[in-house]
């Protein structure tokens, strides 16, 4: 028991969490296609991609802290 790998509970939580946060996915999807020709390097969605991913830890910290030892 103790030889084996321990399991990451965020993924799977994440998981169902993230049918959750699909306004801030789609936003993200959006601006990926809006600036994929863009061959300057000045634009991104790095503000889309953050309040996607914070809307999934805010879904998933409840339940992850409960599990946690």
């Amino acid at each position: 028991m103790a030889d084996e790998e321990p399991v990451d509970q965020k993924r799977y939580l994440e998981e169902g969490c993230k049918s959750k946060c699909v306004k801030q996915l789609r936003s993200y999807e959006a601006c990926v296609k809006r600036i994929q020709g863009d061959e300057s390097g000045h634009k991104h969605c790095t503000g889309q991609y953050f309040k996607y991913c914070s809307c999934v830890d805010k879904c998933v910290a409840p339940t992850l802290f409960a599990k946690l030892k």
